[in-house]
């Protein structure tokens, strides 16, 4: 299946942004559609599952599907294919972060770039 995506480069080191994909604690903060997050693991693995809880108040089942340590991770919500979160370095302060989804889903582009709005202010804060 096509997928379509959403990249941002951030003025911080790869490790730092991946950090905070995989910190199951710091979802909401920069995720736009989850107020919360509730896992047995605090770190994004394969076959981990959980709920999340959408800005709407209802609650989901995830599942992690794929890592690609420091690299991406995917998942599946509510049983279904949903995004993938991807990091790369440009540099030893600076790197690539990217979303995508399958072309279906194409209208939450919109809040995977306000995603990647929010891990920016938060990779770069001092």
């Amino acid at each position: 299946m096509r997928h379509l995506g959403v990249a941002l480069e951030i003025e911080a080191p790869a490790p730092v942004v991946w950090d905070l994909l995989t910190d199951f604690d710091r979802w909401p903060d920069w995720g736009p559609s989850i107020r919360r997050v509730t896992v047995g693991d605090g770190r994004v693995q394969a076959g981990v599952t959980g709920m999340v809880q959408t800005i709407v108040g209802v609650w989901v089942p995830f599942e992690i599907t794929r890592v690609e340590p420091g690299r991406s991770w995917t998942w599946r919500v509510a049983g279904i294919p949903a995004t993938r979160h991807c990091v790369s370095a440009v540099g030893p302060d600076r790197c690539r972060a990217w979303f995508t989804v399958a072309w279906p889903l194409a209208p939450y582009l919109v809040v995977m770039r306000l995603a990647l709005g929010r891990l920016e202010r938060m990779a770069e804060r001092p």
